[in-house]
């Protein structure tokens, strides 16, 4: 399955962005699908998830209560609605499609294909 990100920009603080992981390929429901986000010289890190039926739903620490993820299943999207955003949300956000069986859904290891990243960066 082929994954593009997009919806990045530039927010000030306390503003909102949604951004978009639109699928092609395999059958995406299929797959639960998962954002990460890195900035420079950090490891990418686990920012929330949901299951292939949008039944079940993950999230970072960081980020619950502020970020919500969802997916369209007919629009082959994910969705991650990104509120309150800090300074400290900047970075490099991606979505992939983890492996169907096993794996863990906080882990990149556990996901199979990736795609682009796109930037959010929050002014403070």
């Amino acid at each position: 399955v082929q994954l593009q990100a997009s919806g990045g920009g530039l927010v000030q603080a306390g503003g909102s962005l949604r951004l978009s992981c639109a699928a092609s390929g395999r059958t995406f429901s299929n797959y639960a699908i998962g954002w990460f986000r890195q900035t420079p010289g950090k490891e990418r890190e686990f920012v929330a998830a949901i299951s292939w039926s949008g039944k079940s739903t993950y999230y970072a620490d960081s980020v619950k209560g502020r970020f919500t993820i969802s997916r369209d299943n007919a629009k082959s999207t994910v969705y991650l609605q990104m509120n309150s955003l800090k300074p400290e949300d900047t970075a490099v956000y991606s979505c992939a499609a983890k492996t169907p069986i096993g794996g863990n859904y906080y882990y990149s290891s556990s996901y199979v294909f990736w795609g682009q990243g796109t930037l959010v960066t929050v002014s403070s």
